[in-house]
């Protein structure tokens, strides 16, 4: 499945599957935001799958937030895993 990315009230709308076929795009189109705004949201409400290149790219995006002083946040269903995986990594 195709992923998309869709803007809503200042909060970004992931679609899709996110995974090595489309983690090129996702990394680039969310750097690219991050880099232009003072913060990002992204929503993963419709995302369908995330597999550990999509989290990969989601943990150095927190680290990129991190390092340029800016915020970054992950909503919506599934969320919770993702803190949980990236703190396991940080612990690790």
């Amino acid at each position: 499945m195709a992923l998309r990315i869709k803007e809503n009230n200042g909060t970004f709308l992931v679609e899709g599957t996110i995974n090595n076929t489309t983690v090129k795009q996702f990394k680039n189109h969310l750097e690219f935001l991050l880099a232009y705004s003072k913060s990002l949201t992204i929503n993963i409400d419709k995302v369908t799958a995330i597999d550990k290149n999509g989290l990969k790219v989601i943990e150095d995006l927190f680290e990129a937030a991190e390092f340029y002083n800016k915020a970054f946040s992950v909503i919506g269903y599934g969320c919770k895993d993702i803190y949980e995986s990236i703190n396991m990594s940080v612990a690790a």
